[in-house]
């Protein structure tokens, strides 16, 4: 079954490169999501659209959490929010309990919130695929080429194209 969720936690370029390299995982759009209240201002983020039969939500939310810092209140959050929008309702209480049971493999709180999917901002054109585009740029050396080799490393099952 084809479905969808947003991930915000870092820069856009590494968790697009981070979801784009997993086997059901059909689409990312990179942009900005914001959610309602205290939330609704936007921040940077993803769609991902992929196939449940092929790769479930734990193991997505799993990933995200392993991929940004998701126990650190850093001073960039509002830039970079650390959460897991829920497009469709029925999906916020299996995030919240996925989140609950994932807790026990940090040692730090998860501070990733489970919020509304409210609205969508796609980035600019230029920077979609931004690690496919440019794999040999400092940045993607740095910051993006670590968050593949734990897929790698960790996830070598779940990984298309890396």
């Amino acid at each position: 079954m084809l479905t969808k969720i947003a991930f915000g936690g870092g820069c856009h370029w590494c968790t697009e490169a981070v979801f784009q390299a997993l086997n059901g995982v059909i689409k990312v759009e990179q942009g900005y999501v914001a959610s309602t209240g205290i939330n609704s201002n936007l921040s940077e983020a993803v769609i991902v659209h992929y196939n449940t039969e092929i790769i479930p939500l734990s193991v997505l939310i799993e990933i995200h959490l392993l991929t940004h810092k998701s126990s650190s209140n850093h001073s960039f959050r509002s830039k970079y929010r650390s959460a897991v929008y829920f497009i469709n309702s029925s999906d916020e209480r299996l995030v919240l309990e996925l989140l609950e049971d994932l807790q026990n493999n940090f040692d730090k709180p998860i501070i990733t919130q489970v919020l509304a999917f409210k609205s969508f901002v796609a980035s600019r054109e230029s920077l979609h695929n931004y690690y496919a585009k440019n794999p040999d740029r400092p940045f993607c050396k740095r910051y993006i080429n670590p968050k593949l080799n734990l897929l790698k490393n960790r996830y070598a099952h779940c990984i298309e194209k890396v």
